[in-house]
């Protein structure tokens, strides 16, 4: 399903996020959180992907078994890093001969392992410039070969906390606004812990005239390692005090870290949805014991119900 179509007919679009895996245990482990998470009927998942090598073959393997062998709507993300313009073409031609319905289109980072990349070999150096490639694609070839005539819809990263390459804010939500004048659909965000910088984000985007879909990037701490991977992964998340001190209170004792996380995200996503967010977005880590009870404490059967602004609620005057 297009993009416009989820946030058309959803209040509150809720989706998930896995990775590749790298081993067949990995795999084996992924399909299962896949089979479980798959009975909360989200909007749609978003697969992850690596520059180059054999990370980039294995997204594309994994989004085609996801949308071939599940009920789950699969959205990869697609980078500008390590790519000439035919290797995009083609990867989109795969996709669209799929049936994949959205890309997440990003800038990317030069991997670890191709430190020495030359970007001036790149197509594309910015999101922007991708999602306009996109949107091209779409109007020269998504007739015929794509079976939604519209083509790909399309998604770009948002940052509540701040990009950490552009420190000049005012410049950071000009670049953002080019990827939605370029063609974007929607906003999905970087996880965060204080939805007060969600909050500030989201009219921040509405002042410079950014009226797309902003969906809330949310994941839920599970660990003391985790915590830590997270600040790395997300380039300085930042922890709020009141979070850290609930942390400290656990003395690093693993279940009590582990449900003060999943407390802490619940709030969030009770607090968010309170405010109206377009979407919830949840960072599984391939697993999906955190993600179901999440909706469980918030009372949620699954995506589709009541809490996604579809149907009454149970104050609703019976017939």
């Amino acid at each position: 399903m297009h993009a416009q179509d989820i946030f058309n007919q959803t209040a509150t679009a809720f989706s998930f996020e896995f990775f590749p895996p790298k081993t067949p245990e990995a795999a084996e482990s992924l399909y299962a959180s896949m089979r479980e998470l798959e009975a909360l009927k989200p909007h749609f998942v978003s697969i992850t992907y690596g520059a180059g090598g054999s990370t980039r073959d294995l997204t594309h393997d994994l989004v085609v078994k996801v949308k071939q062998e599940t009920t789950l709507e699969p959205v990869p993300h697609l980078t500008c890093v390590c790519h000439s313009e035919a290797e995009i073409n083609a990867i989109l031609e795969r996709y669209a001969r799929a049936g994949i319905g959205n890309i997440l289109a990003l800038g990317g980072d030069v991997p670890k392992a191709l430190a020495g990349h030359d970007r001036a070999r790149d197509a594309f150096r910015y999101a922007a410039d991708l999602v306009r490639h996109i949107r091209r694609f779409n109007e020269r070839y998504a007739k015929g070969l794509h079976p939604d005539p519209r083509g790909f819809g399309i998604g770009v990263a948002g940052y509540p906390e701040g990009h950490p390459t552009t420190p000049n804010r005012v410049r950071e939500l000009d670049l953002l606004k080019a990827k939605i004048e370029a063609g974007a659909d929607y906003i999905c965000t970087q996880l965060f812990f204080d939805n007060r910088d969600f909050y500030d984000f989201r009219d921040r985007c509405s002042l410079v005239g950014v009226t797309v879909p902003i969906v809330a990037g949310i994941m839920p701490i599970t660990s003391l390692k985790g915590m830590m991977g997270m600040a790395d992964m997300a380039l300085g998340c930042r922890f709020p005090a009141p979070l850290m001190r609930a942390v400290n209170r656990t003395g690093g004792d693993p279940d009590s870290v582990r449900r003060v996380g999943i407390h802490w995200a619940t709030e969030q996503c009770r607090d968010l949805l309170d405010h109206r967010v377009r979407g919830l977005h949840f960072y599984t880590l391939n697993r999906s014991t955190a993600t179901r009870e999440i909706y469980l404490n918030l009372g949620v059967k699954d995506s589709r119900g009541p809490v996604s602004g579809i149907g009454g609620g149970v104050w609703t005057t019976p017939a």
